[in-house]
């Protein structure tokens, strides 16, 4: 009979990595259409799942709303590295804050859920600032190396623009006006 420690340190089954993944797209989708209380059973379904799989990866809709918030995250400070690897500096710049919208039009969704939960959902929700800031500050050093943005604009210079862009983003239709903003933004930050 194996040890508990090699039980636990078994990787998960592709189909349980997958099906992990399928959830979080959907609910990620399902949240974005009716919010963070979307019926979970319908995000199975969707999902192509059992509800039985989904209480596996997500015991309570708080963890499956920490998770979907964690992986925005997540997959936002990859972007970066990502867009830098691929695109220049100043393009990579203007393609991740353009996903930095994307990810304030779910964090307004699944936000209440998260100040609400006591346990993982608030710990997530707080320490964002600290997976996105470095990446922000990142590419602006690298876009200013590069000579793609002013030099006279500094990293705090651009949070405070995307500050003002992120009034109001609880609002419908939110996405649309912060996008036209950026693109002047972005004309402004451009050395010419």
């Amino acid at each position: 009979m194996p040890e508990e420690s090699e039980i636990k340190a078994r990787k998960p089954r592709a189909d349980s990595l997958r099906n992990r993944e399928l959830l979080l797209t959907t609910a990620k989708t399902a949240f974005a259409e009716t919010g963070a209380d979307a019926p979970l059973e319908d995000i199975a379904r969707r999902a192509g799942v059992g509800i039985g799989t989904l209480y596996r990866h997500f015991p309570t809709r708080e963890a499956l709303v920490a998770a979907v918030y964690a992986r925005a995250l997540e997959q936002l400070a990859q972007a970066a590295e990502d867009l830098l690897a691929t695109r220049p500096a100043g393009e990579a710049l203007a393609a991740w804050l353009e996903l930095l919208i994307d990810y304030m039009a779910t964090k307004r969704v699944v936000a209440p859920a998260l100040q609400a939960d006591p346990g993982e959902g608030s710990r997530v929700y707080a320490t964002s600032g600290a997976t996105i800031l470095p990446a922000l500050q990142k590419l602006t050093d690298t876009a200013h190396a590069a000579g793609d943005i002013r030099c006279d604009i500094g990293f705090e210079d651009i949070l405070r623009m995307m500050s003002g862009l992120s009034q109001g983003y609880e609002r419908p239709g939110w996405e649309v006006g912060a996008r036209r903003l950026l693109g002047v933004m972005m004309d402004g930050l451009r050395v010419r």
